[in-house]
């Protein structure tokens, strides 16, 4: 009785594990998921407010 009782619970301890790292691997994928998408925000922020400042300096161009 006590070896099965030590399989069952070794058993576990390795679902266990395995469970625990898959969990982690997606929240990783989804995280870096989540990076990209404001990585690409961040870049249509940078690049209007470039163009804005093309436009004014023509704005401000064309005043004097």
């Amino acid at each position: 009785m006590d070896w099965t009782q030590f399989i069952i619970f070794f058993i576990g301890v390795i679902g266990l594990f395995i469970w625990n790292r898959t969990e982690a691997r997606s929240d990783i994928r989804h995280m870096d998921n989540k990076l990209d998408a404001s990585r690409d925000l961040i870049h249509a922020i940078h690049s209007e407010m470039k163009d804005f400042h093309h436009r004014l300096l023509e704005i401000e161009k064309a005043r004097k």
